[in-house]
């Protein structure tokens, strides 16, 4: 699990880190803000976002914080007392648009997705994704696609796996 997260943008990034970081990979700040609503669904572990959210003055809504605080130990740390809360307390079983209406709301738990308010253009973005039925899933459907065509492998360079939980012996 550590290899495929080392990829990931850290959740305590601000806007212009979390842009360059996708146009490095091809990618531009639409697709950023896209493929960030899928934090509509999952878990994060407390030590993803305590740091920089809770421990400290941040954005966050106070009653969400007040939540947080009840489920997360103020030191959590990776591999210590690190419990996990959902991303998304609204719909949290659903892939939906309500990251974006949690976003307006400071119900997000990351710096990253906060981020996305402090420019006018993804700000609009979010706004539009919030707002405009079917708006998101058209574009998450298209982000998903271009992101999967970064760093292909091919030939001998990997594998398609018989079991996705398994590397392929031969």
């Amino acid at each position: 699990a550590s290899e495929p997260v080392k990829f990931l943008v850290p959740p305590t990034s601000n806007l212009s880190d979390l842009v360059d970081s996708f146009v490095v990979k091809g990618l531009d700040a639409e697709d950023l803000v896209i493929l960030s609503g899928a934090h509509t669904i999952g878990r994060s572990h407390c030590s993803a976002f305590v740091p920089d959210r809770l421990n400290v003055s941040s954005d966050i809504d106070s009653g969400l914080a007040a939540f947080l605080r009840g489920q997360c130990p103020s030191d959590a740390t990776p591999g210590g007392n690190d419990p996990t809360v959902m991303q998304d307390v609204v719909t949290p079983n659903d892939l939906d648009r309500q990251y974006y209406n949690n976003v307006l709301s400071h119900t997000v738990l990351f710096t990253s997705d906060a981020a996305l308010l402090t420019s006018e253009g993804t700000a609009r973005m979010v706004v539009d994704n919030a707002n405009i039925p079917g708006w998101w899933e058209d574009r998450f459907e298209k982000a998903m696609v271009k992101m999967a065509g970064i760093e292909v492998k091919t030939g001998d360079q990997g594998q398609i796996r018989k079991n996705c939980r398994a590397i392929n012996y031969y």
